[in-house]
C-alpha cells in the first residue's frame, strides 16, 4: 500500500474550493442563473492546473485523484456521493 500523498495546504484549498463550487453548480436549478458558479469553476481550474505544485519533480506523481481525496477527507466528505 502506498503512502497517502501529501498535498501543500494552497493546493488542498483550491480543490476544496473547487468541489465546493461544482456541488453549488450541480444543486442549481436549471433555470437560475450560473454563470458566475461556471465561471468560478473555470478560474479554479486554471488556477489547480497551473499550481507549482506540479511543476516539482515528483508533482507529477502526485495525482489528481489523490488531491481530490484529500480535499474530501479535510472536508469530511470521505468518499464519493450519489448522484
Amino acid at each position: 500500500m502506498r503512502p497517502p500523498c501529501r498535498f501543500p495546504d494552497d493546493l488542498v484549498d483550491l480543490q476544496e474550493a473547487w468541489l465546493r463550487t461544482y456541488a453549488a453548480l450541480a444543486q442549481a436549478p436549471a433555470e437560475a442563473g450560473t454563470t458566475a458558479l461556471r465561471r468560478r469553476l473555470i478560474v479554479l481550474s486554471c488556477r489547480l492546473h497551473a499550481h507549482r505544485h506540479w511543476t516539482a519533480p515528483t508533482g507529477w506523481r502526485d495525482g489528481g485523484v489523490e488531491l481530490r481525496r484529500a480535499a474530501r477527507r479535510r472536508t469530511g466528505q470521505g468518499g464519493r456521493r450519489a448522484a
